[in-house]
């Protein structure tokens, strides 16, 4: 009898990998998310101003739907994979109770004019307006793909061992990639050179990334940002000077 070796990866929780996904309404074949820019052009459903590409998940730490957080550890590097899920697995089931009707004013006093799938925060919870009738205004705060199936279509692409690569992924995924990342004993230093813009969404950024690295990494007792910030150039001066100029101009209206 012969055995032959399989080279086969289970993942296991905690694994930091990359993956490519595309998913849809397995209902209607109507496309929710990709990672794929030319997909997303191609069903409609691109969305301005995102990065496409791979992104990073933090195996059974649920950084993506139980569902799918089940099957990436049942997968091998490489091999892609297409998995229906239940609404259980994917954006939960739908919860009558969490359905309100609002009087129109109360939008009104807050200078918000509703209308129909718009996203609103009411209580510090999201929620979807579903439709506005006689002064009355249906909100719903449900997950708008709640109590669907969903298929989601996989491929792990990548899987990352060191501890400066999976923080560097951290980054990306919090729009602050640092330009460098040092490990020491217990300790960690973020080097954020003068090319990373530092503006307010930067430092938001930044200390995700940091409460992110104590959340992941348990031997990390310290971080340390290093940041490098050059003298601006002349040129650079008088855009800003050009730009708080034409600011103060627009509120002087």
């Amino acid at each position: 009898m012969l055995f032959y070796l399989v080279d086969f990866m289970a993942f296991k929780e905690g694994d930091f990998v990359e993956i490519e996904y595309s998913s849809w309404t397995t209902a209607d074949n109507r496309m929710i998310d990709t990672t794929d820019q030319k997909l997303a052009e191609k069903n409609g459903a691109l969305v301005e101003g995102r990065k496409y590409g791979p992104v990073l998940v933090i195996v059974g730490k649920r950084t993506v739907v139980k569902g799918l957080d089940d099957a990436l550890k049942t997968m091998d590097l490489n091999q892609q994979k297409k998995v229906t899920l239940k609404p259980a697995e994917a954006f939960g089931e739908r919860n009558p109770d969490i359905v309100r009707i609002m009087p129109l004013a109360e939008f009104k006093k807050r200078d918000i004019n509703p209308y129909p799938g718009m996203r609103v925060n009411i209580d510090n919870v999201t929620a979807t307006v579903k439709s506005i009738n006689s002064g009355r205004v249906v909100v719903d705060a449900n997950h708008p793909y709640a109590g669907m199936e969903i298929t989601y279509d996989v491929k792990i692409t990548k899987k990352l061992d060191q501890q400066q690569d999976k923080i560097t992924a951290l980054g990306k995924t919090y729009d602050v990639q640092p330009s460098g990342v040092k490990s020491e004993a217990k300790a960690v230093t973020l080097q954020f050179g003068d090319s990373v813009k530092k503006d307010a969404d930067y430092f938001i950024g930044r200390a995700n990334l940091i409460a992110a690295v104590f959340g992941y990494f348990n031997d990390v007792e310290k971080v340390k940002v290093e940041e490098e910030y050059n003298r601006p150039k002349e040129s650079d001066k008088e855009e800003a000077h050009e730009h708080d100029h034409e600011h103060d101009h627009d509120h002087a209206h």
